[in-house]
């Protein structure tokens, strides 16, 4: 059995808790993000560095290794990254789509070597928080549209970020509880 292909629209977690990992956007702030970024990373790393090579082990077939989750964490934030960059450098920009299923296929996330990926987690999550941390008072609410025409200001493009990797250290946490991958 193999990873059935997450075409859920999560924008709602911008209205209200997700009801399985907890998380609350709303209480993302715009100044705590950076640290938020930073902190999530280093939990990450935790993660990734002390299972080694068994965090490539899936814990059942139809759902992702803690491994697999890293690297998709990671390039989530390498995408958050270039997105926040085009919304300041352009106007109302719409972002090009991005298929997180087949780039996990294609950059074979399940054969990553854990260490390298905790490491360049951090990298990744750095250079996040400094871009916001960088983000001009009256640039929060520049806007951007995703390619299936949802839309954000970087101030909610952020907090739906964040609760990404949050949501996933609940997923690798809650490894074989349940049935779906996000």
């Amino acid at each position: 059995m193999t990873i059935v292909p997450d075409t859920k629209d999560w924008t709602w977690v911008l209205d209200r808790p997700c009801p399985e990992c907890g998380f609350d956007t709303r209480t993302v702030t715009r100044q705590g993000l950076p640290a938020m970024l930073k902190q999530n990373a280093a939990t990450w790393h935790d993660v990734l560095s002390g299972r080694g090579e068994s965090a490539a082990a899936r814990p059942s077939p139809d759902r992702w290794s803690a491994l697999e989750y890293g690297c998709h964490v990671r390039d989530v934030l390498g995408k958050f990254d270039e997105r926040v960059q085009l919304m300041l450098a352009v106007d109302d920009p719409t972002f090009p789509n991005w298929d997180q299923d087949a780039t996990a296929v294609e950059d074979r996330y399940g054969q990553q070597a854990p260490a390298d990926v905790a490491g360049q987690l951090l990298i990744a999550a750095d250079v996040l928080a400094r871009r916001f941390s960088e983000v001009e008072p009256g640039q929060w609410e520049r806007r951007g549209t995703r390619s299936d025409g949802a839309r954000f200001t970087i101030e909610t493009l952020g907090r739906y970020m964040m609760h990404d990797p949050v949501h996933h250290l609940y997923d690798v946490r809650d490894e074989g509880h349940r049935p779906q991958p996000r």
